[in-house]
Parts: C-alpha cells; sequence; structure tokens
C-alpha cells in the first residue's frame, strides 16, 4: 500500500513570501525507479512513487498485453537479492505461467516504439489496435453523472494534499461510485496502478465504466485504457490530439475541461447524451 510518509518525504526549503525569508521543511512527492522483471529478464525501469508496487507492474503487464487474467501471474515479489542493496525494493519480479508465451525482443521493440510515439501517428494507433481492438461498448452517461467525479476523485488525493505534486487516477463504477485512486508522479503509472488494482479484483474487463484522471489526457493513457476496456476517460485538462485520434478509431470517449458544470466530448461523442 501507499505510506503516506515514503510517498511525501520532508526537505529542507527557504520559503519567500515577499517580506521574509523563512527555513522550513516541505513535503515533496518521492520519484524512484522501479524494475520491472519477467523471470530474471530485465523488461523495462519506469519512473514511480514508491507503494502499490505490484499492482503497478500487474497493470503494467495488462496494459502492454502480456496477461490478461490473474491466474497467468504465478508470483509477483520485490527482489529479496539485488545487485545494489539500496536497490533491493526498486525491483519487482514476476513469474509467468508455463504456457504464457512473451516475446521479449519484440515487446522491448514495441515500448521503445510507443516511448516515442511509434514513427508517426498513424503507425501509433495501427499498433495499439491490432492488439486491443475497437470498443463495443453501449454505456452511455449523463453530464450529470460526469459533473460529480472531479470532486469525488480529488477529495481521495491524500499525497497530493500533502505535495502538491502528485497525479491521481480513479476508477468509477457504472453506478458512479468511487472504487479505487491510485497517485503517482506519472499519470500512466497511476493508470497502471489502477487497472492492476482491477485485474486482482477481478473486474476486467472494465466495461460500463468511468476512468478520471488528472491533468491532461495523453494518447499513453488512452492506450491503457483501452487496454482495460473503459468506454470512458475523463480529465479536469485537455486531451492531445493524437489521443483524440486514437479514440476516434477506438471507440472510446474522451471528456476532457471537466470542471464546475462544463465538459468538452471528443471520441465517440454519442456516449455522452443529456
Amino acid at each position: 500500500m501507499l505510506d503516506l510518509d515514503e510517498a511525501a518525504p520532508s526537505v529542507p526549503v527557504i520559503h519567500f513570501d515577499g517580506v521574509d525569508a523563512v527555513a522550513r521543511r516541505d513535503a515533496v512527492a518521492a520519484e524512484g525507479p522501479l524494475e520491472i522483471q519477467l523471470g530474471g529478464a530485465s523488461l523495462a525501469v519506469v519512473m514511480r512513487t514508491p507503494g502499490n508496487d505490484q499492482e503497478l507492474a500487474l497493470g503494467f503487464l495488462v496494459t502492454e498485453r502480456v496477461v490478461a487474467a490473474p491466474e497467468q501471474v504465478v508470483s509477483l515479489r520485490h527482489c529479496s537479492l539485488a545487485r545494489d542493496p539500496d536497490a533491493r525494493d526498486n525491483v519487482i519480479r514476476a513469474v509467468l505461467r508455463d504456457d504464457v508465451e512473451v516475446d521479449l525482443e519484440r515487446l522491448r521493440r514495441n515500448l521503445y516504439a510507443s516511448s516515442s510515439c511509434g514513427i508517426c501517428g498513424k503507425a501509433s494507433i495501427e499498433n495499439v489496435l491490432a492488439s486491443a481492438p475497437p470498443l463495443d461498448d453501449p454505456a452511455r452517461f449523463s453530464p450529470e453523472f460526469l459533473f460529480r467525479l472531479p470532486a469525488q476523485l480529488r477529495r481521495s488525493q491524500a499525497v497530493f494534499d500533502r505535495t502538491g505534486g502528485l497525479h491521481a487516477a480513479g476508477l468509477f463504477g457504472p453506478d458512479g461510485s468511487l472504487l479505487v485512486v491510485r497517485e503517482d508522479v506519472g499519470r500512466h503509472n497511476a493508470v497502471d496502478k489502477v487497472i492492476g488494482w482491477a485485474l486482482r479484483e477481478h473486474r476486467l474487463p472494465l466495461r460500463g465504466h468511468v476512468l478520471m484522471v488528472s491533468g491532461r489526457i495523453s494518447f499513453e493513457v488512452v492506450q491503457k485504457a483501452l487496454a482495460g476496456r473503459i468506454p470512458l476517460l475523463a480529465a479536469v485538462s485537455a486531451p492531445s490530439s493524437l489521443a483524440v485520434e486514437l479514440a476516434e478509431s477506438a471507440g472510446l470517449t474522451l471528456v476532457g475541461f471537466l470542471r464546475g458544470r462544463a465538459l468538452n466530448v471528443y471520441g465517440q461523442r454519442e456516449r455522452v447524451a443529456a
């Protein structure tokens, strides 16, 4: 679980208020590397806020289409042995069932391409849809349903309250109930933690659910929502152009600028109806 003291360590600062300079301590968002291994092979290193590491690793494996069910993961744990003893908590190893086939080189190439948005936008979208087909989800949502989400998410951002420096992702059920919130320095990591939680809870695919993220909607976040089969992705800020293109191709709805009683709908726009 996320330990508040570990996720928001205190550091010395000098605060200027226009008149005085005061030395004090301030909470900042923790950031550190996490190496995700498959067996003994290194798959990826992500920068994350320590805590919920297993959910992050599970969500990463889901959104990269390595696993689709919790039963495919035989074990998942921090390594007790590491090359550097100080890195012991920063290495997590997944062991998959024997019948789960993984082409590590192909996966690494895909990760590299994803990190640079592929060769071009069209290639990126085609690559995503090749392994995560467009959604066929009849769910519909009213603006009133969506207007309630930002306040619920904000009330659950405990580490952000301390630091002002973390992103959040929250998963809402079809009835509007907030099921889980995860925070991280990386918005995509927070999404992976949510999807990892859903895998553990045997909730995938997430038909009829809504994912809300703090900040903007990037291509990578839409890709992860599609992998979780989430029909609507909302944010308080704007989507990118490539995020909208992917949403349109994948039958996914994006809701941006969700503030107060206003919102914009992109992608599969018919899913939001008054």
